[in-house]
C-alpha cells in the first residue's frame, strides 16, 4: 500500500513537470487541485468525451498522450479541428463550470493524463488568481490553433500540411507516431490515396520511414523545411500568450 502510494505521487510529480501548464503552477495553486487529482491511462481510440456529454473533469496529456479534437459531419465524415498533448488540457478547462462538449475527443496516441473533477477546478479557479490568468490564456492559445488550421487548410497544400501535422504530433509522442495512413488522411479531410501519395514522397527525401500502424521522423530539421508557416506561428504564440511562467511574452503578430 505504502510503495503503492509513492508509485502515485511520483507520476503527480511527472505530471506537474511535463504538462506544460502544470509546469506553471506556484506550490499554492498546485495544492488547490492535488488532492483531487488522479492519474489515468489513456489508450489509442479511446474516447475522453463525446459531443454533447456533460463534462465532469479535465484532463492534463503527458507522457506522449496526444488527443484529437474531432468534429462529426453527415455521411460518416468527421475531421480533426484541434490537437492537444503536452502543452495543454482536454474537456472543459476553459469553461465556467460544467458545460456540453461540442467535438468528440478521441485519444490518438497513448500516455497518460492527470484528471481533475470539474468541481475541483471551478472551486481552485476561483481561488487562485493564476489559475483564471492561465485558463483564460490558454482559451486564447486554442483558439489561435483553430484559427491557424483554418487558414492552412484553405491555402497550403497537403504536402505542407502533412508535415505541419507530422510535427506537432512528433513533439508529443517523441518522433514515433502510432498511427495508420488511412487514419492520418482522415484526420487531415483527404484521401487515403493522396496521403499515401505525400508520405512516400516524404519517404524518398528520407524525412520519415514508415511500417504498418508507424510513422517515424527521421530527419526533422528536412521536415521542418517542408513544413508552412503555420507550425512556426503556432509556438510562437504559445510563448507569448502563455510561456514558461503561465503569463506570456512579447506579442508575436509583429
Amino acid at each position: 500500500m505504502i510503495e503503492t502510494i509513492a508509485d502515485e505521487l511520483t507520476r503527480i510529480d511527472q505530471a506537474f513537470a511535463g504538462n506544460r501548464l502544470l509546469a506553471t503552477f506556484p506550490a499554492e495553486s498546485r495544492a488547490l487541485i492535488e488532492p483531487f487529482a488522479t492519474i489515468v491511462d489513456l489508450g489509442i481510440g479511446e474516447v475522453v468525451h463525446q459531443c454533447g456529454d456533460d463534462i465532469q473533469a479535465s484532463y492534463f496529456p503527458f507522457d506522449k498522450a496526444m488527443v484529437s479534437l474531432i468534429v462529426d459531419l453527415a455521411g460518416s465524415r468527421s475531421l480533426e479541428v484541434a490537437s492537444i498533448g503536452y502543452e495543454g488540457a482536454v474537456g472543459g478547462i476553459v469553461s465556467c463550470g460544467r458545460a456540453p462538449a461540442f467535438a468528440r475527443a478521441q485519444v490518438l496516441h497513448q500516455g497518460s493524463a492527470l484528471r481533475v473533477p470539474m468541481t475541483a477546478l471551478e472551486d481552485a479557479k476561483m481561488r487562485s488568481g493564476h489559475l483564471r490568468n492561465l485558463f483564460c490564456r490558454y482559451s486564447d492559445f486554442l483558439l489561435s490553433q483553430l484559427m491557424q488550421s483554418v487558414a492552412c487548410n484553405t491555402f497550403h497544400p497537403i504536402e505542407q500540411r502533412a508535415a505541419r501535422w507530422l510535427l506537432t504530433a512528433s513533439d508529443r509522442a517523441a518522433g514515433r507516431i502510432e498511427l495508420t495512413q488511412e487514419g492520418l488522411a482522415g484526420l487531415l479531410g483527404v484521401q487515403r490515396t493522396t496521403v499515401n501519395a505525400v508520405i512516400r514522397i516524404l519517404q524518398d527525401e528520407g524525412l520519415v520511414s514508415t511500417r504498418r500502424g508507424l510513422i517515424e521522423i527521421v530527419d526533422r530539421p528536412g521536415l521542418m523545411r517542408r513544413t508552412c508557416e503555420c507550425y512556426a506561428a503556432i509556438e510562437r504564440h504559445f510563448d507569448a500568450a502563455i510561456g514558461p511562467t503561465g503569463s506570456g511574452g512579447s506579442p508575436d503578430c509583429d
